[in-house]
């Protein structure tokens, strides 16, 4: 069948030692994700592959034991058999019953009009040799942030099958091509659709969900022209009419969660000045060159997220972008982001704490900003046919 490929799992590499997939010779690299475990390992991922975003990508893991100084490497690679299918934009989540989830997306090239997430989970990532489960396709679209665990226990998942792209397949899925949700309430082991909302102007959706005090589910998603938002009263089944929210944004991922502390928690960018326009962007390929993904910062709302008064800055440089945040038992937070992933091609690690934040300064004991996860150095990398030099990672 021509789309055989992409409903077909792709494989985690242990260790891989070819050549492509070692920071010598990867040529790009963005879009992290971390995760911290019950026993203080931290994981984090990203994607990277060919030349560009297109068939072919495969996503790259490591890993800490020491809250960032040092890092493993390539720990896990996960491709695709097929060269035209893409594994791409991954996002790591700790559950509340301590398994780590592994999810990434795959799709013919660019957009193929229905993507799919996967899956694949851990329960000894702490060990020297984690297994993982037989990776499973649990949604249609695309998945890149992390899950939200509901106050009577469901999760839900956010996946959206993207309206600012035309499709080079057709999928009889139009029904489904907004930010929706995929809910589960026995722990992931079924994960059904739920519902969606319907936010005019987004781009690339991007959404997530957060509880709010008085029960209702409020979703944030990218707009060309700044964060939107809808609401839910029924736990995700339906969802008001989206609209542009007070929060704004550079058309670029925002990350939001609810802390112990009760307080929000938003990664996002500050006074960046200047943004592409919606025709600027439609008016280039696949991959865009953006403006204001500048002066990433972390805030803090005290008011469910009404006002947004404490904030420290992570990374003032152009072209930052993607933030991922984790939160250790001790409530550290850490937040991953990338920098210019056709230059730099950094992936870069940001750990505070909720106090730092309220005084406006990272100087808490352990904190610190810009820490190097990765770089990419694009040097030439033999030629290479089918992944090799790896070996497929213990399941369980």
């Amino acid at each position: 069948m021509p789309q055989a490929g992409t409903m077909s799992p792709a494989r985690i590499l242990s260790r891989p030692t070819g050549a492509r997939y070692q920071d010598e010779h990867r040529k790009w690299q963005g879009i992290p994700s971390v995760e911290r475990t019950d026993g203080g390992r931290l994981y984090v991922n990203w994607y990277t592959g060919m030349e560009t975003e297109t068939g072919g990508n495969f996503l790259v893991v490591t890993s800490s034991d020491d809250d960032g100084t040092s890092w493993a490497g390539p720990r896990f690679v996960v491709e695709h058999d097929d060269p035209e299918v893409r594994v791409y934009d991954p996002s790591l989540w700790r559950d509340p019953t301590g398994r780590l989830w592994l999810m990434w997306n795959q799709s013919r090239d660019f957009f193929d009009g229905r993507i799919g997430v996967w899956a694949a989970t851990s329960a000894n990532p702490d060990d020297d040799e984690p297994a993982w489960s037989e990776p499973r396709r649990i949604a249609n679209g695309i998945l890149m942030n992390k899950p939200t665990v509901l106050s009577d226990g469901t999760w839900l998942f956010p996946a959206a099958i993207w309206a600012c792209h035309t499709p080079t397949e057709q999928h009889a899925l139009e029904a489904e091509r907004f930010s929706n949700v995929y809910a589960s309430a026995d722990d992931g082991r079924t994960i059904t659709y739920l519902g969606g909302a319907d936010v005019p102007n987004r781009s690339f959706d991007e959404h997530m969900v957060v509880e709010k005090r008085d029960g209702r589910l409020w979703m944030l998603v990218r707009r060309f022209d700044g964060v939107g938002e809808s609401f839910s009263e029924d736990g995700g089944r339906t969802w008001s009419p989206g609209r542009l929210s007070h929060i704004d944004g550079p058309c670029s991922r925002f990350h939001i969660r609810r802390l112990p502390s009760g307080r929000l928690l938003m990664i996002n960018h500050a006074d960046f000045g200047d943004r592409r326009s919606r025709e600027e962007i439609e008016r280039q390929g696949n991959v865009k060159e953006w403006k204001g993904r500048t002066n990433l910062t972390a805030f803090l709302s005290d008011d469910d997220g009404a006002t947004w008064p404490h904030r420290v800055l992570l990374d003032d440089r152009d072209d930052v972008s993607y933030p991922d945040a984790a939160i250790g038992p001790d409530g550290r937070l850490f937040v991953v982001y990338d920098h210019d992933r056709f230059g730099d091609r950094g992936i870069y690690l940001a750990r505070f704490t909720e106090d730092d934040v309220l005084a406006g300064r990272m100087d808490g004991a352990g904190s610190a900003a810009r820490v190097l996860v990765n770089r990419a150095l694009a040097l030439p990398a033999p030629e290479s046919g089918t992944p090799s030099g790896a070996s497929t990672a213990a399941t369980g």
